[in-house]
């Protein structure tokens, strides 16, 4: 399946985004060359080492046209807005569209976890939704990923050949055979395909 084949007829309301080991150079090289009036709200999970505050926020806002925040409780999901999970929060998107911050146990390791996201996610848009997992260490993602593909949303994983460490997209495609396998390059490409759709529905 190519892009157009995967956005065609099909319009999503939001994204998110899974990444571990590599990801932050990988998300820059994906999110920089969206154009300044990108509609669609991006919400992302990074791994960071637990200790570490989260600075992904100060560091994305100061290269990208969009505006970028750290995803609060309770706090509204809204559109051309790159959200980030906080450090040692579970984020969760609730039915109404809402971001949600638990501290229950880490899964595969991790907390904040890319599958409590992505299925969360994919409870609350159906599939209105795309699911994009790039560069990492560990499977975090994979199943997250599956239920966005089974909610009918458009799912998406970086080629494990341009992937910094090919763990987390490898894990993803054993696991769900994606709509979509692309370099970070026709990653973007899709990303303005889906917002340009957005903007005629």
């Amino acid at each position: 399946m190519n892009i157009q084949q995967a956005v065609k007829n099909h319009p999503v309301e939001a994204v998110v985004i899974g990444a571990s080991a590599g990801g932050v150079q990988a998300l820059l090289a994906l999110l920089s060359g969206l154009p300044a009036k990108f509609s669609l709200p991006i919400i992302a999970v990074l791994h960071l080492p637990k200790e570490r505050d989260s600075r992904l926020a100060d560091v994305f806002q100061q290269r990208l046209p969009m505006t970028v925040r750290e995803a609060g409780d309770k706090e509204a999901i809204a559109p051309s807005t790159l959200y980030f999970a906080g450090s040692g929060y579970h984020l969760s998107i609730e039915m109404d569209r809402t971001f949600s911050l638990s501290c229950e146990e880490p899964v595969n390791y991790s907390r904040p976890s890319i599958d409590i996201l992505m299925e969360s996610a994919a409870d609350a848009y159906g599939a209105r939704l795309a699911g994009v997992l790039l560069t990492g260490a560990n499977f975090d993602g994979a199943a997250g990923l599956a239920r966005i593909k089974q909610r009918g949303g458009i799912t998406a994983v970086q080629d494990p050949a341009e992937a910094q460490v090919a763990t987390m997209p490898e894990a993803a495609i054993r696991k769900l055979k994606p709509n979509l396998i692309l370099p970070l390059d026709d990653m973007r490409r899709l990303l303005v395909q889906l917002d340009q759709n957005h903007a005629h529905t």
